[in-house]
């Protein structure tokens, strides 16, 4: 590939993103490729600085408002000193979230409406994913996978809150069925990493015979 090649997993807290990446990430090396993993909020230290704002939870009084922007800033500074310059080195790049987590957070889920997409037309600066693989999971169920486990600021907000982010990822993958590849995830591991491994084929035709047969 010339120009790299850049994925995003989307998905509500205890979809299981973190384990995926990491399946899908180990098997592009295996197939020769140069994986770049990265997180959102995060991923440079501006950005991991920011993260931090963002999700303590003692930050009770922030403004939804200002959390738009502090995600969008972050996300900013991640496509100007990571992602671009990998992806014009002819990198993977598999990133934890981007910018349909802000359109899901905060435009459904905090109330914000069309004011976040605004913002982050400046803030992705025409990079936006090849592949959004969208893990799908009730948000009760999710909650229950991470209950034992201390929660951050956005972790912590209401259920309702995160039913309306649930609906809003599901209104994404009916907007933009090209990009958004939504999967069912209360599958297994391997189940759900052998549907992403076969989307990801079709991208990159290493191992699509294998899948095809």
């Amino acid at each position: 590939m010339s120009r790299g090649l850049f994925i995003t997993f989307e998905g509500g807290d205890g979809s299981g993103k973190s384990t995926q990446i990491a399946l899908l990430k180990s098997w592009l090396i295996e197939e020769g490729f140069d994986v770049i993993l990265t997180r959102e909020p995060g991923g440079t230290q501006i950005s991991e600085k920011i993260r931090e704002l963002i999700l303590d939870p003692a930050n009770t009084e922030m403004a939804d408002m200002t959390e738009a922007f502090l995600y969008a800033a972050a996300r900013a500074q991640l496509v100007k000193q990571l992602i671009k310059p990998a992806l014009e080195e002819g990198k993977v790049v598999i990133c934890d979230r981007f910018v349909d987590s802000s359109i899901a957070y905060q435009a459904y889920g905090r109330g914000l409406g069309d004011a976040v997409g605004v913002i982050n037309t400046y803030a992705v600066d025409g990079c936006m994913p090849d592949l959004t693989i969208l893990l799908r999971l009730d948000p009760q169920r999710g909650s229950r996978r991470i209950a034992d486990r201390e929660h951050d600021r956005i972790e912590q907000a209401s259920d309702d809150f995160h039913r309306k982010v649930y609906e809003g990822y599901l209104e994404l993958e009916k907007k933009y069925p090209e990009r958004i590849f939504g999967i069912d995830a209360s599958g297994t591991i391997e189940a759900i990493a052998e549907q992403i491994r076969c989307r990801v084929s079709k991208l990159t035709g290493v191992g699509i015979e294998e899948h095809e047969t």
